[in-house]
């Protein structure tokens, strides 16, 4: 996915609800601070958005413009309406989140987690899509160990313990 891509998406979720902020908490959230992102960086077709103001606006996302919609079939992408608890992040998170908005957004505005949030949220989620994310940031040396390390304080603890092991897995791996 492209970032043009990814604000045809924001302009599309908008228009159909009428919302103009929304999360964009999966991978494609790096358009937002690297529009043009390395390409192992953008392999998914999907945008994972929620509306923080208007959660049933998810919903109208996934039955408008998602998977296996007539916009998904006419783009080959797509919108994937969730929930703020799909990814787990940094209390802070916001803080340091970059915002998209354009004049190819049509007044909406995204809002991404910064690289080394969102990297932390795919550490959480640790599936073997996550993993390989997390290797091409770091291979790229767009987020490094010690980011990411940085953001553990803001973890509850048992998290944060399980994502550190996975990063010192990461760590004898390189």
């Amino acid at each position: 996915m492209k970032r043009d891509e990814l604000e045809h998406v924001l302009r599309a979720a908008g228009a159909i609800t009428g919302v103009s902020t929304w999360v964009i908490i999966g991978s494609q959230a790096i358009l937002g601070a690297l529009p043009d992102a390395p390409e192992g960086l953008l392999v998914s077709q999907e945008v994972d958005v929620y509306a923080p103001d208007d959660e049933a606006a998810s919903d109208l996302v996934d039955g408008s413009i998602g998977e296996k919609s007539p916009f998904h079939e006419s783009f080959g992408y797509y919108g994937h309406g969730v929930g703020p608890e799909t990814a787990i992040l940094p209390s802070r998170w916001r803080e340091r989140a970059v915002a998209i908005q354009s004049p190819s957004t049509g007044g909406v505005t995204g809002i991404c987690p910064a690289p080394s949030d969102l990297a932390i949220s795919k550490i959480a989620a640790w599936r073997e899509k996550d993993r390989e994310f997390v290797r091409a940031l770091l291979r790229h040396g767009i987020v490094t160990l010690a980011d990411l390390r940085a953001r553990l304080s803001e973890l509850e603890p048992e998290m944060a313990q399980r994502i550190e092991a996975r990063l010192r897995s990461v760590e004898s791996a390189r």
